[in-house]
């Protein structure tokens, strides 16, 4: 099983990229402000962090559906989130 250290630092990575997103004043694959996206994105890494030390796991059907929230908004050119969500569900166990 995956340490919960593991676990806790791949979603602060995520948070942590998020935060530096909202920073920098990412726009969305439309070219709008993607502040809203990211603050709500924040908000829910961080209760699902709470709730995956908890369970000592990522729960698959939350990340489907942030992930695909996600595409539907972000540049293709921004894979940087993808990538930090994608350590998330590799640090979790299976």
């Amino acid at each position: 099983m995956v340490s919960r250290s593991e676990l806790e630092f791949a979603f602060d990575a995520a948070i942590a990229e998020v935060q530096k997103s909202i920073k920098v004043g990412m726009t969305t694959i439309g070219g709008e402000s993607a502040t809203a996206y990211l603050q709500q994105l924040d908000d829910e890494l961080k209760a699902e962090r709470r709730r995956a030390v908890e369970r000592g796991l990522v729960d698959r059907e939350w990340f489907r559906k942030i992930v695909g929230g996600l595409v539907e908004w972000l540049p293709e050119t921004e894979i940087s989130l993808i990538a930090a969500l994608g350590r998330i569900v590799r640090s979790a166990p299976k």
